[in-house]
């Protein structure tokens, strides 16, 4: 699936993930391949990207929403945090 994460400022990630676990209002929640069309609001934590072969990326957001259709899925975080 591709997934992009955009803050107001900048293109934090681009590109393809095998699964993505977001900080949801009421718990955390993974993405798979072909998951099913899914729009959500984020609270502050970790977004967890695992790409195929690749050692899991971890981005810190502050709040926003998650879109999830037709294998993409597009994050628009209020902010980064450090």
């Amino acid at each position: 699936m591709h997934l992009d994460i955009i803050t107001p400022d900048q293109r934090v990630f681009g590109g393809e993930a095998v699964s993505v676990t977001f900080p949801g209002l009421d718990g955390s929640f993974e993405v798979l391949d072909n998951h099913a069309p899914l729009i959500g609001a984020l609270r502050a934590g970790p977004i967890v990207v695992r790409q195929a072969g690749g050692v899991p990326t971890t981005f810190r957001v502050d709040g926003g929403v998650v879109e999830v259709l037709n294998n993409n899925v597009v994050v628009l975080a209020e902010a980064l945090l450090a």
